[in-house]
């Protein structure tokens, strides 16, 4: 969107958020708020609205075959949980004597959590879904099957790692959310969120090439964060960046003229090509190299997730 687009552009007011609208989906206007400094869809649901979405019914129908398509991946998967936790590894040994917790809001079926236990990680999770919940207690893990909230954090032992990924797109209201997961974090302890990259350079390109903003996706996705939004919230909450992180730019096959969007055949295949390309240097001992890479990507801003490791303060 140009400048002279953006100035034209009507502002959103609703009392709470302000902001101009960059993008009308689905009844809903994408704000680029000034009251949150991320931009979020108007108007927000209620607390009741996410409930019903969140407990029943989003695996059911949003993704049938999630938990299929998640057991194919395993192995490319756990490539990248593999190098998180040794990531927090690194940064929390020096410091511990003991086993190392974490704990993953919005843990899904339990993947994380899975090989973190596996790694000799003590783990919790809070999942709303009862169909992930009951996968990941399936397969021996420890999770509360609730949404978390000012009810239901207190009751959520306090870790090492407080993990959220692929979370904070979908609530009404991520700031709150943010500070019950931080005071779930020991004093020195890492926080870290990943989000879609949204609104990125790549998306742009592929957008000013007609393709239509395929990334909005409300009422299931409310936030669209990238990397400078998600690191000035949690600077202005109070944590320290350490480290950014991303996974392979999807969005580099639209470019080269492969239109995956609403194509779900042609989707998995650029999924497998992915999965291949990752395993491949993996497999050749070159591990270090992607890692190298996708951190590269990060500092440009680029790469289809925006992950951030931030550490709460001692006192």
């Amino acid at each position: 969107m140009t400048a002279a687009t953006q100035k034209s552009t009507p502002i959103a007011n609703d009392g709470t958020h302000r902001g101009a609208i960059i993008d009308r989906v689905n009844g809903f206007d994408i704000v680029a708020c000034e009251t949150c400094g991320f931009r979020h869809v108007l108007p927000l649901p209620t607390a009741k609205e996410q409930r019903a979405a969140y407990e029943e019914a989003y695996y059911r129908d949003e993704k049938p075959t999630y938990l299929t398509r998640a057991r194919e991946d395993a192995e490319w998967s756990r490539l990248a949980w593999d190098d998180r936790l040794s990531l927090f590894e690194d940064l929390l040994k020096p410091e511990a004597t003991r086993a190392l917790s974490v704990l993953d809001i919005g843990c899904g079926p339990g993947w994380f959590l899975k090989i973190a236990a596996d790694r000799g990680w003590k783990t919790q999770g809070i999942e709303p879904s009862r169909q992930a919940a009951e996968h990941a207690q399936s397969i021996g893990l420890n999770i509360i099957n609730a949404m978390f909230d000012g009810t239901t954090a207190p009751s959520v032992a306090c870790a090492d790692v407080v993990h959220l990924n692929n979370m904070l797109e979908h609530v009404a209201d991520p700031i709150a959310l943010l500070r019950l997961a931080i005071a779930r974090a020991w004093p020195g302890g890492l926080i870290c969120v990943g989000v879609p990259n949204d609104y990125n350079a790549l998306q742009e390109a592929a957008r000013a090439s007609g393709t239509p903003p395929w990334w909005l996706a409300p009422p299931h996705h409310l936030n669209y964060f990238d990397f400078a939004s998600l690191e000035g919230v949690l600077k202005r909450l109070g944590l320290d960046v350490i480290e950014t992180l991303t996974s392979f730019p999807m969005e580099l096959f639209l470019l080269m003229g492969e239109n995956y969007i609403g194509n779900d055949t042609v989707g998995r295949q650029c999924h497998l090509r992915r999965k291949q390309f990752d395993l491949a240097l993996e497999n050749a001992g070159l591990g270090d190299v992607r890692r190298k890479l996708y951190g590269a990507l990060a500092k440009a801003g680029i790469g289809r997730e925006a992950i951030i490791v931030a550490r709460k303060p001692w006192a």
